[in-house]
This record gives structure tokens, C-alpha cells and sequence, in this order.
């Protein structure tokens, strides 16, 4: 995992948002059973073992069994999905 990386998206951490359509997508892609998706993705970024990956304009967050996209101009989530077990 790139340090550097991980350091700016946490610094960035109070900025993070989504749509009312990203809370319904990431709700549905994870079967999530709660209502503030936004501190739930907060919380998981600030794990231990998280990987955090910036590839053009968005941020991959790879956590659990879960990835979560996020731009990093605009620091909205724009989704997240269950990792596939191979």
C-alpha cells in the first residue's frame, strides 16, 4: 500500500459524501442494513488492514471483502461492491 495515498484520502475523510442514488447503490451492492452509509465507508477506510489505491480520478478502496470507489476531486462515493472470492 502507497503511505502517501492513504494519508490524503484520511486527511480528506470529513469531506466524503455520496448521493441519495450512491447511499440506495451501495446499500444494494453490499446488502447493507443501515442507515448512514457515508460513516460506515468512513469507518472502513480508517481500518488497519485497508488498501488504498489511486488510479486516475478516483480512489479504490479495498477493505474486508468489499471495494469502494471514490473520486478524489469531488471526494463522492460513487460505489461500492463485494469483492468476488476466487
Amino acid at each position: 500500500m502507497d503511505d502517501s495515498n492513504k494519508g490524503k484520502l484520511i486527511l480528506d475523510l470529513h469531506k466524503l459524501h455520496t448521493t441519495d442514488l450512491g447511499i440506495m447503490r451501495i446499500k444494494r451492492n453490499l446488502s447493507l442494513d443501515i442507515d448512514d452509509v457515508v460513516n460506515w465507508c468512513r469507518e472502513k477506510i480508517q481500518s488497519p488492514n485497508v488498501v488504498i489505491i489511486r488510479t486516475g480520478k478516483n480512489w479504490y478502496v479495498s477493505i474486508d471483502d468489499c471495494k469502494i470507489t471514490i473520486n478524489a476531486y469531488s471526494h463522492t462515493i460513487i460505489t461500492a461492491h463485494k469483492i468476488k472470492k476466487k
